[in-house]
């Protein structure tokens, strides 16, 4: 046993998150693979691993085909290297819309599976009383308002929402209603800034936004979004890099060493060891 003991770094859980409501902002991204996960824990305070992962990893034209299986995969690899932030998985299409206890039973599998701390739902009007039934059993959730990826087929894409009247007035309903059920914080996608804002000042939960307002109490990004691995990325998306130019130099430069036969070289290769005199 070692003289001295090393420290235990304490994962942020919901209460941690709840309780930064109008505090400093909280930081989020989202993590699908283990080294990425290790790079984003020091600076985030709560890693999503998001049913994006469809799209981003999986080349899925949209989340609706991703599976329970594919959540608890990159959850369980997410967990393995994150030690800080707190991880929500996202419930995918279909796991969570119908009755009250197959969702839990689907929460539970993603929870135990995996070892995050919550699970993520895209709450429509429709699913306020299960994000109700999963608090009351200890599970943890996150809510999810306005665009909602999972509802891609009914709206016919990814759009903007809250921008008229009465759909502003049912996603600010759907954003209390959310808080009400007990969902720790509420993601809030692509919606007017001035809808983001007033979700932000009707609920006591944090708002975590994305393409929505600098005044939500969090902010989120897809990373593969930020970091320029794509050539297109939505509106809402800041980019800190190009890495896919980056990634694309060093394949370029890596293939022409292979064809001038410059690689491998000395350095890279073995050569026998000298027979003993």
């Amino acid at each position: 046993m070692s003289a001295q003991r090393q420290e235990t770094v304490r994962r942020l859980a919901a209460p941690d998150i709840t309780a930064r409501k109008g505090g400093v902002p909280i930081v989020c991204l989202t993590a699908y693979t283990a080294p990425m996960a290790e790079l984003l824990d020091d600076h985030c305070d709560l890693l999503l691993v998001g049913d994006s992962v469809g799209m981003v990893v999986h080349g899925l034209p949209n989340t609706v085909g991703v599976t329970l299986e594919m959540m608890i995969l990159h959850g369980q690899a997410v967990m393995r290297t994150s030690k800080k932030a707190m991880v929500v998985v996202d419930m995918p299409f279909g796991s969570y819309e119908g009755a009250p206890e197959n969702a839990y039973q689907n929460a539970v599998r993603i929870m135990k599976e995996t070892g995050a701390s919550a699970v993520k739902v895209e709450s429509g009007s429709t699913v306020v009383e299960t994000i109700e039934y999963l608090v009351k059993r200890g599970v943890p959730v996150m809510g999810h308002v306005g665009l909602r990826p999972q509802a891609v087929l009914v709206d016919g894409g990814f759009k903007a929402k809250g921008r008229a009247g009465e759909e502003r007035a049912r996603i600010l309903e759907e954003a209390k209603a959310t808080a009400a059920a007990g969902a720790f914080a509420v993601v809030v996608e692509g919606v007017a800034e001035g809808l983001a804002r007033e979700i932000t000042e009707a609920i006591a939960v944090p708002t975590i936004g994305i393409g929505a307002s600098a005044g939500c109490d969090g902010q989120i990004l897809v990373t593969d979004d930020m970091l320029g691995l794509f050539d297109w990325t939505p509106k809402f998306v800041r980019r800190y890099a190009d890495l896919r130019g980056e990634i694309s130099k060093a394949i370029a430069g890596y293939a022409d060493d292979v064809r001038q036969r410059t690689f491998p070289g000395p350095a890279e290769i073995y050569f026998a060891k000298a027979a003993n005199t």
